[in-house]
């Protein structure tokens, strides 16, 4: 029997959209540390307050988006957060104060939030339902690609000399070529639906929250690594190119998403969750570890700190997708943007507690510290997800 078609030129076109918007977001990711440090002053515990705000305001917007986008059309409010994420590229090179950075920083996150929830969505609607395990990993490939190039790229440019207005130049070009490319996905036609009177479960999928606490408490060793690993290198005295660490982390995320997303469509979401967790956690440990063990030796320990960025790749990527497959299939249809919210809103609330506390640690004591921290949670989220999480997904999933 064959497969439903999954690629079609508008699956194309977001994977592309996808890309060039997550391009544009990664190539800062590591380098707005420094420029807050360099042009501003600012200390560790501020740079991680200021960062926060962007989650903080992504996911403010999160559960709100699901709703209106499984109210309302869901390519205009697309395209319309998408242009105003972009627009905002260009707002940080007038930033000449800090309160008018920090006020574009909010906007940002707001734009982040409702165009990721649409994307999700929006992806979710043009490919077969017997195909979306595996859609949703080349979705998510495309953002494993972009954080592959993104923060090399950025280091890169940073190291070399360049000036900040440069880099953000090239962040907004990214951006401005995946609006286009966002501009041409068709979208198949949804007929209108009679709204039930609001409620809660209109803006947070109820029956998701127990996945949500785990890939929350999963999401805050997360944030601070995309964040704080070039500065918690630095720390620690190792010199090699920490841009690598975010590009073998990438095809470790690449390389697990061509085989787990397939698992999913055969119904074990939540052996892949767990299988994912227990590489994690062990990976986040071990990256703590590398504060020690590079005292004992340096070259050994950078091997050991690249190695583990494409184990932590390989273990994110397999979750991803089997997470993402979790919330929509405990979920009816008409309330995909509201499932795909409730799982962008979980794992935001991790990443602004990871920025942080991964700031605040640091500050009082060492990031080498704040990843024994981040560590922990791992062990916390994966024992939740045994006890209660998973079984739960077992006993109320639809499909």
């Amino acid at each position: 029997m064959p497969k439903d078609k999954l690629v079609t030129p508008s699956f194309c076109a977001i994977l592309a959209a996808n890309f060039l918007l997550y391009f544009g977001f990664w190539l800062l990711t590591p380098i707005l540390p420094f420029y807050l440090s360099e042009v501003f002053h600012t200390s560790h515990t501020t740079i991680g307050i200021i960062l926060s705000c962007y989650t903080v305001s992504s996911l403010c917007i999160r559960p709100f988006s699901g709703y209106i986008l499984d109210t309302f059309a869901r390519k205009p409010l697309y395209l319309l957060a998408y242009f105003i994420f972009t627009l905002i590229f260009a707002g940080y090179m007038t930033a000449t104060v800090l309160t008018l950075f920090i006020i574009f920083r909010v906007v940002h996150g707001f734009s982040f939030g409702m165009v990721t929830v649409g994307g999700n969505t929006l992806v979710i609607d043009i490919m077969p339902s017997s195909r979306r395990g595996e859609g949703l990993g080349y979705y998510g490939l495309t953002n494993n690609i972009a954080m592959s190039i993104g923060p090399m790229f950025g280091l890169f440019l940073h190291s070399g000399g360049a000036s900040y207005t440069t880099i953000f130049s090239y962040a907004l070009g990214s951006c401005v070529i995946g609006f286009i490319a966002a501009c041409t996905v068709r979208t198949p036609y949804k007929a209108p639906v009679k709204r039930a009177p609001i409620s809660l479960d209109r803006f947070i999928l109820i029956k998701g929250l127990p996945a949500g606490l785990s890939l929350l408490l999963l999401s805050i060793p997360y944030g601070m690594t995309t964040n704080y690993v070039a500065m918690y290198a630095q720390e620690i005295g190792i010199t090699a190119e920490t841009g690598f660490f975010f590009t073998l982390m990438a095809v470790g995320m690449a390389v697990s998403r061509l085989f787990s997303g397939r698992l999913v469509d055969r119904g074990l979401v939540t052996k892949v969750i767990a299988a994912g967790l227990y590489l994690v956690s062990a990976c986040y440990f071990a990256l703590t570890a590398c504060g020690w063990l590079v005292e004992w030796n340096l070259k050994i320990t950078t091997t050991i700190f690249f190695l583990i960025s494409l184990l932590l790749g390989i273990g994110f990527g397999t979750m991803f997708p089997a997470y993402n497959t979790l919330f929509v299939n405990l979920a009816p249809n008409n309330q995909r943007g509201t499932a795909t919210s409730t799982y962008l809103t979980s794992w935001d609330v991790g990443l602004g507690i990871g920025m942080l506390t991964g700031g605040y640690i640091a500050e009082i004591a060492t990031f080498k510290m704040a990843y024994l921290f981040g560590a922990s949670l791992t062990v916390v989220s994966l024992l939740y997800f045994h006890v209660k999480a998973g079984p739960h997904f077992e006993q109320n999933k639809l499909r």
